[in-house]
């Protein structure tokens, strides 16, 4: 299983202007081209589990992700915040990587731990954030995962 496989490049926004955790999340969720219903029950999930505990890991970067019924496979997103946002990350510091990650309830495949578990271990990688700081289109970005073979 490799990261890339789960991405597509029309869910990568490499220059997000959002002001809020919120609106990004909001925007984030709109990568994916569910309804409109679908995305607010969405973004409701999300809200749930950032209030559970901030999705901020530390070095710039937050991990959103939640189960939910409005998708019928594990779906994930990337979004790039060059100024950073507050996330309440546990190091306190802005964030500015933003992973997504939303899968069905029961998942056939079962990847959810494992896609959530491979996205923190490339974070925690010394050159990552620099790395996607230098990043300047989605096929970069997904020339990156394959590039350190998560």
């Amino acid at each position: 299983m490799q990261l890339r496989d789960f991405f597509s490049t029309d869910a990568i926004a490499l220059d997000l202007t959002t002001e809020t955790k919120d609106e990004t999340l909001r925007t984030l969720v709109g990568l994916f081209h569910l309804d409109e219903k679908s995305e607010g029950i969405l973004f409701k999930m999300l809200k749930r589990r950032e209030n559970l505990g901030s999705t901020g890991i530390g070095r710039g970067i937050a991990i959103p992700h939640c189960r939910s019924l409005v998708v019928n496979r594990l779906r994930v997103a990337f979004g790039r915040h060059t100024p950073g946002l507050d996330f309440k990350a546990i190091d306190e510091k802005p964030v500015h990587y933003i992973f997504l990650i939303v899968a069905p309830p029961l998942e056939v495949s079962n990847q959810y731990l494992p896609v959530l578990g491979k996205i923190a271990q490339f974070s925690k990688e010394p050159d990552v954030p620099e790395q996607l700081a230098a990043v300047t289109k989605p096929e970069e970005f997904l020339q990156l995962l394959e590039m350190k073979g998560v």
